[in-house]
């Protein structure tokens, strides 16, 4: 769905090629913080052009590089961009951290090595929110403030996935993770 939404989006900004949609897309970092599949883009776009809700309105050709088809959002269009937007922002959709079902058998595991692989991911998850940190500099000027507010939100989540797995580590690493009966200690120690 997400996919649809972009497309629907960026020809509500105006008219666009596929590639060019790729290049905004692209251009604001979009791979960052919406799950976009590969080839899902072309596909999104010929299923949008059947249900009328994008149509052609121009094939323009550039000396030898191919045929570039630019498309227009029709009323239809906007009115599924709209019903989207609102069911996106209504979403009530679970979302399943990739490591809840380690965790849930990680007092069987060694905690040396979970301890570890916990340090690697918390520096990856570090690596990107530094990422994202850079980003959002570079777009202060670029962009509006809702996307500003989505980077920071990414930046914030990412930052508080990192204490949370600090104190998983700790806990395993003390050994710690099979115990019961007593409340996890949620004090900074920063």
């Amino acid at each position: 769905m997400s996919v649809r939404l972009v497309i629907l989006g960026l020809l509500m900004e105006g008219d666009k090629h596929p590639y060019e949609i790729s290049q905004v897309m692209k251009e604001r970092v979009m791979d960052h913080y919406i799950k976009l599949p590969k080839g899902s883009l072309y596909y999104a776009i010929t299923q949008l052009e059947k249900k009328e809700y994008i149509k052609v309105i121009e094939t323009v050709r550039e000396c030898n590089r191919p045929e570039k088809t630019i498309y227009r959002i029709t009323e239809a269009g906007r009115e599924e961009f709209q019903r989207l937007l609102i069911q996106q922002f209504t979403s009530s959709e679970r979302r399943y951290h990739p490591l809840y079902a380690a965790l849930a058998f990680a007092k069987l595991g060694d905690p040396l090595q979970i301890a570890e692989m916990l340090r690697i991911q918390m520096e990856e998850i570090k690596a990107g929110v530094e990422g994202m940190e850079r980003i959002y500099e570079e777009h202060i000027p670029q962009v509006s403030r809702v996307i500003l507010h989505m980077m920071m939100g990414i930046i914030e989540i990412g930052r508080a996935e990192i204490k949370w797995l600090d104190r998983v580590r700790e806990d395993a690493l003390a050994g710690q993770l099979s115990e019961v009966g007593e409340p996890l200690d949620l004090t900074d120690k920063a």
